[in-house]
C-alpha cells in the first residue's frame, strides 16, 4: 500500500528533486499579491513619495511686493511703487532634477517589488508546508485506523484469556498516540490557514485550491545567476541606487550654475513714472559648497557596495544551489531505499497471522513510519529550497 503511496507522491509531487505550480497556486499568490495589507500601504507610500519628489521641482512662488511712502517732506506727490518678480533656477537644474526624479521612481518600484517577492516567498513556503501537512493528515487518518484495529483485535485476546493486561496498554497507547499525532496535524494546518489567510489579508485560503505538477530541473547554476542578475528586484535594487547617485552628482553639478529672476516693476510721482522688466542672478558662492564632493562620495559608496552586496547574495545563491543539488541527491537515495522497505500493510498481515508479537509489530511499523515521515519533510525542504532559488519568479 505505502509503495504505492510513494510512488504516487513522487509521480505528483517532485521528478528527480523538482516541482510546478498549476493556476491553483499561481491563482493563491495572484490573490495574495493583490490583497497583502503590506503591499497595499506600500503602494500609498509610493504613491505619497513620488508627488513629494515631483513637488521638489516645482517653481518658486512669485513675489509681489509694494511701496506707498506718503510721509516725509517732499515737494511732488506720494511715492508710489510696486514688483512682482519670480526667481527660478538654472534652466539645466529642471532636467537634472526630473532625471533624479525618475531615478526615485524606479528605486521604489523596486523596492515594491522586492517586498512582494519576500511575501510571496514566504506564502509560498506556506502552502508547500500545508501540502505536506495534507499529505500527513491522510496519513495519520489511515495509521489511527489501523491502530484502532490492532487495538480491537488484542481486546478480543485479552477477553478470551490469550494475553495479559500489559499489552492490552501497549496497543491503547500506540492508538491514543496516533490520535494525538492527527490531532496536531490538523492544529498545523490550522495555524498555516491562518497564516496565509494573514499574508491575503484576512481572506480565507481554501486548502483544497493548492494542486501541484512536476516540472523541468533546475536550470545549471551560471544560467540560473545570470537569469537572477537580470530579473531579482533585490540585485536590481542595488543598481537602481548606483544610478540615482549618478544622477544625484550631476544634479549638484548644474545646481552650481546661478539662479535667475525676472519680473516687472512700476515707479511713480504724481504724473511721472516708470516701468520695466527686471532681471537678476545669484552668485554660487557658499550654497552649493561641497555639495557635489558630497555627492560624489555618495556614488563611490553605493559603487562600491553593489559590488560586495552582489559578491554576497551570489555567495548565499552558490551554498543554496549546491545544499539543493545535496539534498536532491539525498532525497533519490532516500526515495530508492525505501521502496525496499515492508509496507504497513504486510507487517500488519503478519501480525495477524501471529508471526510477529505485539512489541515486535510496533517496533518494526514506527521504524517505518518514522522514515516515512522523514522523507515527507525531506521533500518539503527540497521543495521550499527550490522556492528560494527561484524567488525572482514570483
Amino acid at each position: 500500500m505505502y509503495r504505492n503511496i510513494v510512488s504516487a507522491v513522487c509521480g505528483i509531487l517532485i521528478s528527480m528533486g523538482s516541482f510546478a505550480q498549476d493556476t491553483g497556486m499561481n491563482g493563491i499568490l495572484e490573490q495574495i499579491s493583490q490583497n497583502n495589507r503590506q503591499l497595499k500601504a506600500y503602494q500609498s507610500y509610493m504613491a505619497s513619495q513620488n508627488l513629494a519628489n515631483k513637488s521638489e521641482n516645482n517653481l518658486q512662488d512669485p513675489e509681489v511686493s509694494a511701496f506707498y511712502l506718503p510721509f516725509g517732506e517732499h515737494q511732488t506727490g506720494d511715492y508710489t511703487e510696486y514688483q512682482v518678480s519670480q526667481q527660478f533656477e538654472f534652466p539645466t537644474v529642471y532636467g537634472a532634477r526630473s532625471k533624479r526624479i525618475e531615478k526615485q521612481k524606479e528605486l521604489l518600484e523596486l523596492e515594491y517589488e522586492t517586498l512582494s517577492q519576500k511575501i510571496l516567498l514566504n506564502a509560498k513556503k506556506q502552502l508547500l508546508e500545508l501540502q505536506t501537512l495534507q499529505k500527513r493528515k491522510e496519513l495519520e487518518e489511515k495509521r489511527v485506523e489501523q491502530s484502532k484495529q490492532v487495538y480491537d483485535q488484542i481486546q478480543r485476546l485479552f477477553n478470551a484469556e490469550q494475553i495479559g493486561i500489559l499489552e492490552l496498554n501497549k496497543a491503547k497507547v500506540a492508538w491514543l498516540q496516533e490520535q494525538f499525532e492527527l490531532d496536531r496535524i490538523n492544529i498545523r494546518i490550522r495555524n498555516t490557514l491562518l497564516e496565509l489567510q494573514k499574508l491575503n489579508g484576512g481572506n480565507t485560503i481554501e486548502a483544497e485550491e493548492v494542486q501541484f505538477f512536476e516540472d523541468p530541473e533546475l536550470a545549471e547554476m551560471q544560467t540560473l545567476w545570470e537569469e537572477k542578475l537580470s530579473e531579482d528586484a533585490e540585485i536590481k535594487q542595488l543598481k537602481a541606487r548606483e544610478n540615482l547617485a549618478q544622477q544625484q552628482v550631476k544634479l549638484e553639478k548644474n545646481k552650481i550654475l546661478p539662479d535667475l529672476s525676472i519680473g516687472y516693476n512700476y515707479q511713480g510721482v504724481n504724473s511721472s513714472n516708470y516701468s520695466g522688466f527686471l532681471g537678476g542672478l545669484s552668485i554660487p558662492l557658499w550654497n552649493s559648497k561641497n555639495k557635489v564632493k558630497a555627492a560624489e562620495a555618495n556614488l563611490e559608496y553605493n559603487q562600491a557596495n553593489t559590488g560586495a552586496e552582489t559578491a554576497e547574495l551570489y555567495t548565499r545563491f552558490q551554498e543554496d544551489y549546491q545544499q539543493y543539488q545535496l539534498l536532491k541527491r539525498k532525497y533519490e537515495e532516500y526515495q530508492e531505499t525505501f521502496q525496499d522497505l515492508n509496507s504497513e500493510e504486510l507487517l500488519f498481515k503478519a501480525y495477524e497471522l501471529g508471526e510477529f508479537s505485539f512489541l515486535d509489530y510496533y517496533r518494526e511499523v514506527e521504524f517505518y513510519r518514522q522514515a516515512y515521515n522523514n522523507m515527507l519533510e525531506m521533500e518539503k525542504e527540497l521543495l521550499q529550497l527550490k522556492a528560494t532559488l527561484l524567488k525572482h519568479q514570483l
